[in-house]
């Protein structure tokens, strides 16, 4: 049997606020604190340890990645560092 408004009492104290609370949500709907969760295939997942490794490894990859577009940007703008062909001033064979 449902009771009626009247005999419902509400014995919270009147400084709690209810309203200001927030709902925990479970699942993927769930707020991380501060960080991205990426999820990894397993087939690479089995390779690392864990998630500093994995962090470890990007972190390498971004340098390369860096390392080779400034590269290639500084030989770009400077012709004389583009590498030279060894065989280009050997004398070329004519034999038919």
């Amino acid at each position: 049997m449902k009771k009626d408004k009247s005999e419902m009492e509400d014995d919270l104290r009147t400084e709690y606020d209810l309203k200001s609370l927030r709902v925990r949500r479970l699942g993927s709907g769930r707020k991380s604190f501060g960080g991205i969760t990426v999820r990894l295939e397993p087939d690479v997942a089995e390779i690392f340890a864990s998630a500093d490794a994995v962090n470890e490894a990007l972190r390498f990859l971004i340098r390369v990645i860096r390392d080779n577009q400034a590269v290639a940007s500084t030989a770009e703008a400077n012709p004389s560092l583009k590498q030279i062909d060894p065989d280009r001033d050997k004398p070329k064979n004519n034999f038919s």
